[in-house]
């Protein structure tokens, strides 16, 4: 007589042995996801109108809704006993349906998922290191999306600090006076040889000026220009400017070498320094550049400098502060505590933190020009 089908469509060998990837046999059938058998009635019944794919997604979305879940838990309940984290790990396990066009026993349902797993789910039983580790992954991903969002405008505020602004700035003025006084103070700050608290919190202030205020400001501006990388070049390397109008004359700019109808003289001049340190270098001090741009080049050129080199010129007004203070023989800590004193008191720095909110004001509404 002829042998009956079975209603299946492709059967492995579930033994472990050293055959078990062999195919035994392959029937024709309908196809049809094999449920556990706890299932609902429901879900028993021939999953026909699901295709493949959207299985896959559901997938998908339930692991990375039960990874964030383990890191939550994984940062909030570290210090859980050994039988509260197993039950918290169990309750993680992901109990999935497998796939419509793979069936597969329940049992080799369940292995095959978990193997799946292995690389994300970390295990109760791993050891400390290897479960920060997973942590600390998901949330530097986690930290990324944020800084896409930061840098493309979807998001305002990214906590570098938990610092009000103003307090960094403080922060900045007070280390420029201590440097004005111990001209190796900031370069000892940027080699790491400095590691008392006040020391990284000035550093932590020096990078968020730099990081979050200026230089995300001036790679805008430029990439919105037609400028030449030398006339850039230029305008970073002096820190004095004057624009001058004069008499206009039909030729090609000099900073975007476009023809336009230039009428404004750009002079450049003052010393080379070094960007963290500050230091200035005496060679060429001299030197000046003059160059004839047009309008639009002018009015960038004049927000791109102050935002460029404000803070060489916040440490110069630091320094000629200190050079004009007459009190001799005191300690470095209790002058700077007496002129920083002096100078929040006087709203000096008050008014150099509002000269600096205005640079970005117009750095930030030059973008909006068309």
């Amino acid at each position: 007589g002829k042998r009956k089908r079975l209603n299946t469509s492709v059967l492995y060998d579930s033994d472990e042995s050293e055959d078990s990837d062999i195919l035994v046999r392959k029937v024709f059938a309908k196809r049809q996801c094999i449920m556990d058998e706890d299932e609902s009635s429901e879900e028993q019944q021939p999953d026909k109108t699901c295709p493949a794919e959207n299985v896959s997604i559901n997938r998908k979305q339930k692991v990375f809704v039960k990874l964030k879940e383990l890191a939550r838990q994984r940062a909030t309940r570290r210090s859980c006993s050994s039988e509260n984290c197993e039950d918290s790990n169990g309750e993680a396990e992901i109990e999935e349906e497998p796939l419509c066009h793979l069936p597969l026993t329940p049992t080799e349902g369940s292995e095959t998922d978990s193997d799946s797993m292995k690389d994300f789910i970390v295990e109760e039983e791993e050891d400390d290191d290897d479960s920060t580790e997973h942590v600390k992954r998901l949330l530097t991903l986690l930290t990324f999306v944020v800084v896409v969002l930061v840098n493309s405008g979807y998001i305002a505020f990214f906590p570098v600090s938990r610092c009000d602004h103003y307090v960094h700035f403080k922060r900045i003025v007070k280390a420029f006076l201590i440097n004005a006084i111990d001209d190796t103070f900031l370069s000892s700050l940027y080699d790491g040889t400095r590691q008392k608290k006040y020391a990284q919190d000035m550093l932590l202030s020096l990078h968020y000026l730099d990081d979050r205020f200026i230089q995300p400001r001036l790679e805008n501006l430029i990439s919105r220009s037609r400028w030449k990388d030398r006339y850039k070049e230029r305008v970073d390397c002096y820190p004095d400017v004057r624009i001058i109008l004069k008499n206009p004359k039909n030729m090609s700019c000099q900073a975007c070498e476009l023809n336009r109808y230039c009428k404004f003289n750009v002079l450049l001049s003052g010393k080379l320094y070094n960007s963290r340190t500050l230091e200035a270098d005496d060679f060429m001090s001299d030197d000046k550049q003059v160059l004839k741009v047009g309008m639009v080049c002018a009015n960038r050129t004049r927000v791109y400098h102050h935002l460029k080199h404000f803070k060489y010129k916040l440490y110069v007004d630091c320094s000629s502060v200190t050079e004009l203070d007459g009190v001799e023989d005191e300690p470095v800590k209790d002058t700077v505590e007496r002129l920083f004193s002096q100078l929040e008191d006087s709203g000096w720095i008050q008014k150099r933190y509002n000269d600096l909110e205005d640079y970005m004001n117009d750095a930030d509404s030059f973008q909006e020009e068309k």
